[in-house]
């Protein structure tokens, strides 16, 4: 999987492009209501997210959006008009849990199904997971739920299928 962090990469030396999702900010999370997920152009005003979104809902990796192109040649997506399949979980380890305040620990607990996934910052340890068709669901889910329960984290499900709410 050729996920991008969107950290570092810039625009000018890649093929991809800078696609911006307005969204309304949630109480009691980061005060920030826009996101920028990069995408891979296609036809017209279309193009393949790849990138895993932190804060907007509904998104996941490979979703084709549409976007408009603002006077200030922002690129806004206006809508979803192709679903990938996958799924974006996001979790947050608990600073006084077992595994600390480590993204890389949660990327290790979720290694045997080979997830994709990016860490925010080392301030602010939350991954965002990019979970593909065809993974075991049912065991993702059982060790999301097991880590809640155990105080390893918290998560939250951004973007789900239909298989992921059957699992």
């Amino acid at each position: 999987m050729d996920v991008m962090r969107p950290d570092r990469l810039d625009e000018a030396d890649t093929d991809l492009i800078k696609i911006w999702i307005k969204f309304v900010p949630r109480d009691g999370w980061l005060p920030y209501d826009t996101e920028g997920l990069w995408a891979e152009p296609l036809d017209g005003h279309t193009a393949r997210v790849r990138s895993i979104p932190f804060l907007a809902n509904g998104i996941a990796f490979g979703d084709v959006l549409n976007y408009t192109v603002g006077e200030d040649s922002t690129r806004w997506a206006s809508g979803r008009v192709a679903t990938s399949g996958h799924c974006t979980v996001r979790v947050l380890p608990t600073p006084a849990g077992p595994l600390g305040p480590s993204a890389e620990a949660v990327h290790r607990c979720f290694a045997p199904w080979n997830l994709g996934g990016e860490a925010y910052s080392k301030e602010l340890p939350l991954v965002a997971l990019d979970i593909p068709v065809g993974a075991d669901l049912t065991g993702i889910k059982s060790l999301l739920d097991r880590g809640v329960e155990d105080g390893w984290w918290y998560s939250e499900t951004a973007c789900v299928t239909d298989a992921w709410r059957a699992a």
